[in-house]
């Protein structure tokens, strides 16, 4: 029995997963997460500068998206490479304070989306049932509080989890069951009294992330309630269509979370790699396909991308005149 705490808590790792069975083919697996990585990196970068270079996205659903692209950033910041070290290098051990800094910015960021995409649901309902009074309400001063408001409860939340997990005993077991560092995952491999931590644990994911797809099915509700309202049917229509990009993103984050815990506690035992692969989903998908929905879908965001790339083409030419 080893404390995390203990001066010989040097000879002590954990070791995190890859993908059970697919060991061989891990080189070859690497390659699609590589790429996923890099269109994660300059999507989300790329959407980052073109709202803080162009004046007239300085809207309050510009800059949510903006804040959804930082925190899609420090998710793929802190999963993708510990996955990469294990495809790539078969690296799989982490001491202790690493595995728990992992963890709490895993949480972290991943907290944060949940609450940006709350921001953007409460955005859009009053885009849309309050539209003469939408620049009055979300003004940049009520948006620079929402975005402290974030940060403050995310912090306050995420601080003790890994302060709590050092007070643990951890035996023979130390192999995690994902890519990187959870607070589930660890809990389960200590020999101490995890009841603080689980009943914590499970206060932090149902104050915020819980808590959160609840207030963002209240504000669709009243938003269908408004479109349904609406006299005219291209209006209808034309409402909805500004709100299928933050569908699209409500679904790439909840459904791969919502699946994983009605599994956990009420499924089959399933095989380890379609837990490692739900696991996966929720948090690599929505920061690869964040980026691409809202370009796709946004053509102001499209429209400023194209001059930023045709100033830079431009330049890079007359240069070599």
């Amino acid at each position: 029995m080893l404390p995390v705490n203990s001066t010989n808590s040097v000879f002590f790792t954990f070791l995190v997963t890859g993908i059970p069975g697919l060991e061989a083919l891990y080189i070859w697996i690497s390659i699609p997460f590589c790429a996923m990585f890099l269109i994660t990196m300059v999507g989300n970068i790329t959407i980052i500068i073109a709202i803080w270079q162009e004046e007239t996205l300085h809207v309050p659903m510009y800059l949510f998206l903006a804040m959804l692209a930082a925190s899609d950033l420090g998710l793929s910041l802190f999963t993708f490479p510990s996955m990469l070290r294990i495809f790539l290098l078969a690296a799989r051990e982490m001491i202790p304070s690493a595995c728990f800094t992992q963890m709490f910015f895993i949480h972290t960021f991943q907290d944060l989306e949940s609450a940006v995409i709350l921001a953007m649901a409460f955005d859009r309902y009053v885009a849309i049932s309050h539209p003469l009074h939408y620049h009055s309400i979300l003004t940049n001063t009520v948006i620079a509080r929402i975005g402290l408001a974030i940060v403050v409860r995310t912090l306050t939340v995420q601080l003790p989890l890994p302060i709590l997990l050092r007070r643990l005993y951890f035996c023979s077991s130390n192999v995690l069951s994902h890519s990187y560092c959870l607070h589930p995952d660890i809990i389960k491999l200590s020999c101490s009294n995890t009841r603080v931590n689980s009943i914590f644990g499970l206060f932090v994911v149902l104050s915020t992330m819980g808590l959160d797809f609840l207030l963002i099915l209240l504000s669709y509700v009243l938003i269908l309630r408004t479109v349904l309202r609406m006299a005219s049917h291209s209006g209808r229509l034309k409402a909805l269509n500004t709100c299928i990009s933050h569908l699209c993103a409500v679904v790439l984050f909840f459904t791969p979370m919502i699946c994983l815990s009605m599994l956990n506690r009420f499924g089959p035992r399933l095989p380890s790699h379609v837990y490692v692969t739900l696991a996966n989903m929720h948090f690599l998908i929505p920061p690869v396909m964040n980026p691409i929905v809202y370009v796709v879908k946004t053509k102001q965001i499209r429209d400023k991308i194209k001059k930023l790339f045709i100033i830079k083409t431009t330049k890079s030419f007359m240069s070599h005149l």
